[in-house]
């Protein structure tokens, strides 16, 4: 089996990296991870590009020339989809339509509820009952893309926003390699 090569982006721990690192170890998961880039060098997901070997970059996509020369890098390196797993940056429309279709991303809510940012605690302020994650292709309008898959997870009376970001996380570690393995299915 080929496998497709993948570029991860990130932002902050790399929780959602780490789970795509493994999944990626797998025989018949359908990517490799190639290359990562993160929007700063303070993103402790950076450890794990490193422990794995994996190629990475430290970049900012709002600079027309850096973005030019980071597509031709991705160009070069022959990459298939891009995950944004924690990235914390919109990215510029010209990158989005140089990989329509081609860029996927995890937000923490049911789509189309609660895009953006502190989702956590704007579902907990509506005393929601269900909340979970979302995977879904990257557009031009924030959280917005066609839904790929959703998990559910039960809001208890006791949950509170780091309860409540535990559980999501805990299904969106699988919902991102699921994901991935139907796209190229």
């Amino acid at each position: 089996m080929v496998k497709k090569k993948a570029c991860v982006f990130i932002s902050g721990s790399g929780t959602n990296l780490k789970a795509l690192i493994k999944s990626s170890r797998e025989y018949n998961f359908p990517i490799n991870i190639n290359y990562i880039v993160s929007n700063t060098n303070k993103a402790k997901g950076i450890k794990f590009a490193k422990l794995y070997k994996i190629p990475f970059r430290v970049l900012n996509l709002n600079h027309i020339i850096t973005l030019e020369s980071f597509l031709n890098d991705l160009q070069k390196r022959n990459i298939s989809i891009i995950c944004l797993a924690g990235y914390m940056k919109i990215l510029n429309k010209q990158f989005i339509s140089k990989f329509n279709k081609k860029i996927i991303n995890i937000h923490p809510s049911l789509l189309p509820k609660y895009k953006g940012l502190n989702t956590f605690k704007r579902t907990l302020k509506d005393k929601e009952q269900l909340t979970g994650c979302t995977v879904h292709y990257v557009n031009n309008k924030l959280d917005s893309g066609m839904t790929i898959l959703k998990k559910k997870v039960y809001i208890q009376p006791n949950d509170n926003e780091k309860t409540l970001k535990a559980k999501v996380q805990a299904k969106e570690y699988r919902a991102y390699s699921e994901s991935v393995f139907n796209i190229f299915r």
